[in-house]
């Protein structure tokens, strides 16, 4: 019955413990040789071959049969720790574990070590507990903590969950925040329990360790998570939902404790188990009630409305902002720079909040061209030659590798751009998704030839992705009308303008148009709407100058270009 793959995974080794294959029953690997000699051929175990996962009746842990490969790992190069840290715990290491409600065989389980290394921020070396990153049999990263409560991962490391290997064959885990959440619900029982390896922060969860793992997650019909009540936990708790969707996410809750270990110390073992078996499912699609968002409400009351999100640009942010779960309509006649002000608005969001960033752009191929734009901006100008391969170079080429996308395809649709950049929050946490322009991406299943309901119903397919995955779309549309005035000028377009008519400026949550005055060589950013007038200005102005070696918009009473030329103008 030897496979190659079991449950979505790639056998590494199989049966790695020698087991009789095939047999339900059997000896336990984990605690069959510790036995009496009478007892170490006890069929004291179950295997489910299938699952590729084992269960011991006498010391009640569970153990894979088989070793895992892993597939779509990262590109990244990373180094690896040489050697399994597990020299067995000190004493005074092993009471301090024990007031913290952890026992000896817990540590073992888990493989918890100790041993002297550098801490950067004491500047010495120092005894640590050592927790090891194991995927399949192979040692990914280690945890170092000292006694202040200092900690480092191993440097250059892959960041990968803790206790990864434990979920694999399970329907079902939980996510904890720290590595003694993990060794907590184990002591109680629970051992399909892993943490992220850095902890929550309020402003930045990057969650790439979630890109590294995330065909763990694939084929789980329950996740569990059961990380800190504090509002950095909370946060990370709001990104994981978004990243592995509503449907399979329940939130286990502490009550008066910050987290499960504290949970663990001040109620026990059976107390912290029916709390995470008590775990309810995120609050249903489509209904509300109070207490789900009546934290928010709290929060309106105390504070207001929360600030929108800005570009960095002063005399842009004076006049609009916006929040997440929306989207924005861009217009403007050909070559005012629309596509251009996008970039740059995008590349503000991700320099100001780490936002990660989509495009499904063909107006914008070919793909190099415009990551070479965004490299400009990041770059504060044009490299060179001479530049290729310098530390600025890599750092900037790593910077754009990291947080801009490029949806690529043959045919673009609607419905296969939007199953992309569903697959690009879960995978890469995007923030924001361009789609540039709209007409290029045809909503192909809307049959109508009704311009104003095809419109209609494609801009509520955009909405609806927004508020699935609070994200941000920018939908670029051209206006199909252009007239002039009396002295020959082309008038400024409106929502209006754009193919469908009233249905953009109704559905649109904003609207802003990008129009160039080629006379006195600047681009105007023009708020045509703003759903929330606490966002922005109807009708305010923007005025830029467009610097060319770095294709940025800078206010335009700081900088004058003089026309000079792109290089391959010259």
């Amino acid at each position: 019955m030897q496979t190659t793959e079991i449950n979505g995974f790639l056998i590494d080794q199989f049966n790695q413990h020698s087991l009789k294959e095939g047999a339900t029953q059997g000896v336990c690997p984990l605690c069959s040789p510790d036995r009496q000699p009478k007892n170490q051929k006890a069929q004291c175990a179950s295997y489910d071959w299938e699952r590729g996962l084992g269960t011991c009746h006498n010391c009640d842990t569970s153990f894979q049969l088989h070793t895992y490969q892993r597939k779509g790992a990262s590109e990244k190069v990373y180094t690896r720790p040489n050697e399994y840290v597990y020299k067995l715990l000190q004493s005074k290491v092993v009471d301090w574990f024990n007031t913290r409600g952890i026992s000896q065989k817990t540590l073992t389980d888990l493989m918890v070590g100790e041993g002297p290394e550098f801490m950067p921020q004491t500047g010495k070396v120092e005894n640590t507990i050592q927790f090891n990153y194991t995927m399949g049999n192979q040692l990914i990263n280690v945890k170092y903590r000292d006694g202040r409560k200092n900690f480092k991962l191993f440097k250059g490391a892959e960041k990968v969950f803790y206790n990864i290997n434990s979920i694999v064959g399970y329907d079902f885990c939980v996510i904890t925040e720290g590595e003694m959440d993990v060794l907590a619900l184990h002591e109680s029982g629970i051992k399909n329990a892993i943490s992220v390896p850095n902890g929550a922060t309020l402003n930045s969860n990057n969650l790439d360790y979630l890109d590294n793992c995330i065909d763990y997650f694939d084929k789980k019909e329950k996740i569990i998570l059961a990380v800190d009540s504090d509002e950095a936990g909370q946060a990370l708790q709001q990104e994981l939902i978004r990243r592995l969707g509503a449907e399979v996410c329940f939130i286990a809750t502490f009550e008066d404790c910050k987290d499960a270990n504290e949970y663990l110390i001040k109620h026990g073992k059976e107390k912290l188990a029916e709390c995470i078996q008590s775990a309810r499912p995120v609050p249903l699609e489509n209904v509300t009630t109070f207490k789900d968002i009546e934290g928010e409400i709290t929060d309106f009351v105390e504070n207001g409305f929360k600030p929108g999100f800005q570009i960095g640009l002063q005399n842009f942010d004076d006049i609009f902002s916006t929040y997440t779960g929306q989207f924005i309509t861009v217009t403007g006649i050909p070559s005012s720079g629309k596509s251009d002000f996008v970039d740059q608005m995008v590349m503000g969001y991700n320099l100001n909040y780490q936002w990660k960033i989509a495009f499904a752009s063909p107006e914008n191929a070919p793909t190099y061209l415009h990551a070479h734009k965004l490299m400009r901006k990041a770059w504060q100008g044009m490299p060179t030659k001479k530049d290729i391969n310098t530390d600025k170079w890599n750092r900037v080429a790593n910077h754009i590798n990291d947080n801009f996308f490029f949806i690529d395809m043959e045919r673009y649709t609607l419905e296969s751009v939007l199953r992309k950049g569903a697959e690009l929050v879960k995978r890469k946490g995007i923030k924001c998704l361009v789609i540039d322009p709209f007409n290029k991406i045809r909503d192909v299943d809307c049959k109508t030839e009704d311009i104003n309901r095809y419109t209609m119903e494609y801009l509520t397919k955009i909405e609806s992705f927004a508020k699935k995955f609070d994200v941000l779309v920018f939908i670029v549309a051209h206006p199909t009308k252009m007239y002039k005035t009396q002295d020959g000028k082309i008038e400024e377009p409106t929502m209006y303008n754009i193919k469908g008519g009233g249905e953009w400026y109704d559905a649109s949550y904003h609207g802003i148009l990008v129009h160039r005055d080629y006379e006195q060589k600047t681009v105007k950013a023009k708020v045509l709407k703003v759903k929330f007038q606490i966002l922005g200005e109807n009708g305010a102005e923007s005025h830029f100058k467009w610097e060319p070696r770095s294709g940025c918009f800078i206010p335009h009473e700081q900088l004058d270009i003089n026309g000079e030329k792109m290089p391959w103008e010259s």
